[in-house]
């Protein structure tokens, strides 16, 4: 079964997320912890958590992804933004542990001038802080378009971060197509040999979610712009070939396309009928 989702706000809560999801024909969603563009964290229901871990056995929901805001940036050359990036990535892991088996997905940051050794350095100094032996989320680092100093951009820089982690197990990728695509990578013509370097240099093993979204931009141009599904230079058939592909079919795909609720839900309902067909 493929599980397919969006990103909801969760602003009314986890349960309301879940019966949203399933409003809009989705079996996994992604959320932000907190305000994207802020610190401050909603209080955590304990009891809204169960209900919607209920809701998503009873459904047969895959697995959900929590997104960290924004302004996190572990490699930032102000230890006064690094001091916040390590707070509020402990504060959103303990929070996840009321989800269990679930994903924590963010982005590495940018060094800011510092130079690609010294950033990877702080975000896995960073990650060796706050990963704790029991915790049951994995930490999930997204793929970056390159742009200016951002870290992430190519599968090697998520490979030095992951080679510093001592509890690397607890530490995989998200992919994003509109970044990978900006970054570079020529997943319209040859998505089996981007996936091949993938596995050469990280491992398909630590890919555990896929964002699906269309690219405003042309390949390799690293600007991060993404477009609503077959309505960018990615295409439909780029993105139903990362729904079908044998190595990424048992994943979650999520959307972050421009769009409203109404608009992912038809966007859910127009890939699976074509992913049906395949």
């Amino acid at each position: 079964m493929l599980h397919i989702g969006c990103h909801l706000s969760a602003s009314r809560g986890f349960a309301a997320m879940g019966r949203q999801a399933l409003e809009l024909g989705a079996n996994t969603f992604q959320f932000f912890t907190r305000n994207p563009r802020g610190s401050k964290a909603k209080d955590l229901d304990p009891a809204d958590a169960s209900a919607l871990r209920d809701l998503m056995a009873r459904h047969g929901f895959g697995p959900i992804v929590a997104h960290a805001p924004y302004i996190m940036n572990p490699c930032s050359k102000d230890d006064g933004i690094r001091r916040l990036a390590e707070k509020m990535m402990r504060e959103d892991l303990a929070l996840m542990e009321h989800l269990p088996g679930n994903y924590y997905n963010f982005h590495p940051g940018s060094h800011v001038g510092q130079g690609l050794e010294a950033g990877t350095h702080l975000i896995a100094d960073m990650l060796n802080r706050v990963i704790t032996p029991k915790q049951q989320t994995v930490v999930l680092l997204e793929t970056m378009a390159g742009k200016g100093s951002e870290i992430g951009g190519r599968f090697k820089e998520l490979r030095q971060i992951i080679d510093q982690v001592e509890r690397s197990e607890k530490v995989g990728v998200c992919m994003d197509t509109c970044h990978m695509s900006d970054g570079g990578y020529d997943i319209i013509g040859n998505l089996d040999a981007v996936l091949e370097e993938f596995d050469q240099v990280v491992g398909l093993d630590r890919l555990h979610a896929v964002h699906i979204n269309d690219s405003m931009n042309p390949p390799g141009s690293r600007k991060d712009r993404h477009a609503r599904i077959g309505e960018g230079t990615l295409g439909t058939e780029t993105i139903l070939r990362f729904l079908t592909h044998p190595a990424l079919r048992h994943l979650p795909f999520v959307l972050e396309t421009p769009t409203d609720d109404a608009g992912h839900g038809e966007e859910i309902t127009l890939l699976r009928q074509l992913a049906e067909k395949v």
